[in-house]
């Protein structure tokens, strides 16, 4: 099982970015999806999560900016970033669980797979 986090880049504030997350060997239908990001210098945080059922999470301050989406039909999420600001600079990381439940959709811990990460920069 693999997960292959792809996407990421350089923009300005203001810009988009389409972040993917591609998992082979495993079929995610009824995985929940999500998306952690680490900042420099600062520890891994949640961003947002989308359950089998299509039931999404996010973090406060990507709301309304950013749109987390999967395809199961391709085994892929995705992460939409719109109207980027400096401090949405950053690693993101990819994660699946079969069992995690409502109220742990943002704990690291509650995911067992893990993608290698890609990186975001946001310059103002």
């Amino acid at each position: 099982v693999q997960l292959q986090a792809s996407g990421g880049g350089s923009v300005r504030a203001g810009g988009s970015l389409r972040l993917s997350c591609a998992a082979s060997g495993r079929n995610f239908r009824r995985d929940t999806v999500a998306w952690f990001r680490q900042p420099p210098g600062e520890e891994r945080k949640f961003v947002a999560a989308v359950r089998y059922n299509g039931h999404n999470t996010y973090e406060d301050s990507v709301k309304g900016r950013f749109t987390i989406s999967r395809d199961n039909a391709k085994n892929m999420g995705y992460l939409q970033m719109n109207s980027l600001r400096p401090e949405d600079t950053a690693v993101y990381y990819c994660a699946v669980s079969s069992s995690v439940i409502l109220s742990n959709l943002a704990s690291q811990a509650a995911y067992a797979i893990w993608g290698q990460g890609t990186l975001v920069t946001v310059s103002s």
